[in-house]
């Protein structure tokens, strides 16, 4: 076989896995993807069968490597960030892959928030105490399942459990390691206050490599299953996050990537790790060199799905574009109603599993298309919120580039460059978080000169720039929209004790069968 030199990227996904080859042009060859279930046995689990997941890996890149009339110059991953699974010593899993949208560890969250240590501990680790990250998690654990706690030999996430099973490597790279809240990002070490906290050692977590590590190759059995060379070199990669900055092309400081899809986040990268004082960004690595500083919301297109189904059942499944000529016929502002999108609680820029939704200024004047549009308001107000806190950063924000679902709405598109002020600019083609990996994985195996080669591959197809008038009205709405949230946490708190989601005392996590 000839041809170009071909890199596969693979992204291990929340809901499924991606494998998909691009040529050092940036163009796709082959693609395949493979679903599996979020299990939610119980109130505040997200958890998944990790087996499944890797059997789903390896199958998506035996479908890619099949459809392919080329060799495969290398492997390289981009996975979820935040999963936690512990495992016995011979690596086989003692629980189900615990996903960042797992809230069972958001009484330990608060209360690490809480201490006197809280803030330095995030501007250390660049993780909020959040119960999305690895770190609550643990405590959780240790306080509610002490005995499987003591019993792992190692906690990894679902990427480093995926590249055990491939490679036979226990390692784990500085960008996953960057959202467990147990890494030291200015040192790029374990951090022990973390471990302390969390109650485990350096020996119970993967060894740590840059993001361009390059594993030497597959286990005879991985290399029969995806009907790959056993020689093929394996990139680590990075998180989703940062990658899908890379996969838009904002790879230069300045380049904001914001994707709105069942959530959302705001993410700029940066040459030096960093939090804001007030602690409202995350920080990840992609690279020893380029770091994502940002925030990511819980309440994306997951508000519009609400609104269709609580405000317009009669439209049905497929109430989308229904719902967003409706909210076409309100003003911007919906005529003074404000709505908090915190229908799953939410992340940045607050990290707190208390809030809840809520409409503020409803009047008798107001209709169903006033209440869809503050929806769609809300959300951009919120991910408002996340720009200010990187600003606070010290980051210049110099464009904002814009993917996800929500981008087939010419209106959904306008309202965000109104709310933002600024022009959004939306790629052709956007090939997320799977490019970026491709791309990382291009550079360490030296195809490529350099990841910021992406800014010329990714190109621009549309520009949206905002509406003098609207952007006005959102500008003097921003702040109230800001300081509604302080007002109605002691409210959000009283409800949380009157009608908790969860029972108070968990029940097991069942082992993997």
């Amino acid at each position: 076989m000839g041809g170009p030199a071909v890199v596969v990227g693979v992204d291990i996904g929340t809901t499924s896995t991606k494998a998909v080859a691009f040529d050092t042009g940036g163009r796709q060859l082959a693609t395949h993807s493979i679903s599996y279930p979020l299990d939610e046995p119980h109130p505040g689990y997200a958890e998944q069968n990790p087996r499944l997941i890797f059997d789903a890996v390896v199958a998506s890149v035996r479908a890619v490597v099949d459809e392919l009339t080329c060799p495969v110059a290398g492997l390289s991953f981009s996975s979820a960030l935040h999963s936690l699974i512990g495992l016995d010593a011979d690596g086989t899993p003692l629980t189900p892959s615990i996903t960042w949208a797992d809230s069972r560890a958001s009484a330990q969250a608060e209360r690490l928030r809480a201490l006197p240590s809280g803030l330095a501990l995030h501007q250390r680790t660049g993780t909020p105490l959040h119960p999305m990250a690895p770190l609550p998690k643990l405590v959780w654990f240790a306080e509610q399942q002490p005995r499987l706690h003591e019993r792992a030999a190692h906690w990894v996430g679902i990427k480093d459990y995926v590249l055990l099973r491939l490679t036979g490597a226990l390692v784990t790279d500085h960008s996953l390691a960057s959202a467990t809240g147990l890494l030291d990002i200015h040192r790029l070490a374990w951090d022990a206050e973390a471990l302390n906290i969390a109650g485990i050692t350096e020996e119970h977590l993967p060894r740590l490599v840059p993001t361009t590590h390059v594993l030497p190759g597959l286990t005879a059995d991985a290399a029969r299953a995806t009907g790959l060379p056993a020689s093929t070199p394996i990139v680590l990669g990075a998180g989703d996050g940062p990658l899908a900055n890379l996969g838009l092309g904002a790879v230069h400081p300045g380049e904001v990537a914001c994707s709105i899809g069942t959530s959302g986040a705001m993410r700029v990268m940066v040459e030096r790790p960093g939090v804001d004082p007030l602690g409202g960004v995350f920080c990840y690595a992609l690279t020893e060199h380029r770091w994502v500083v940002g925030g990511a919301i819980n309440n994306g297109g997951i508000v519009l799905e609400w609104a269709g189904e609580a405000l317009a059942p009669e439209l049905g499944e497929h109430a989308e574009e229904h719902l967003l000529d409706l909210a076409a016929r309100a003003p911007a502002g919906s005529a003074g109603l404000i709505m908090l999108p915190y229908l799953l609680s939410e992340r940045a820029p607050h990290w707190s599993a208390v809030p809840r939704g809520a409409y503020v200024g409803l009047s008798h004047g107001h209709r169903r298309e006033h209440l869809v549009r503050a929806a769609l308001e809300g959300v951009c107000q919120q991910l408002a919120l996340v720009l200010a806190s990187v600003r606070a950063t010290g980051n210049e924000v110099r464009e904002v580039r814009a993917s996800g679902g929500f981008a087939r709405s010419p209106l959904w598109r306008q309202i965000l460059a109104d709310v933002l002020g600024m022009p959004v600019r939306f790629p052709a083609g956007h090939q997320g978080s799977g490019f970026g990996a491709a791309l990382l994985g291009m550079e360490a195996i030296g195809l490529i000169p350099s990841i910021e080669v992406a800014a010329d591959l990714v190109r621009i197809d549309d520009t949206v720039r905002p509406d003098p008038a609207s952007a006005a009205t959102y500008a003097a709405l921003l702040p109230l929209f800001a300081e509604l949230y302080d007002a109605l946490v002691p409210t959000y708190t009283s409800l949380r004790r009157l009608t908790p989601s969860r029972p108070p005392e968990p029940p097991p996590t069942a082992p993997v069968p």
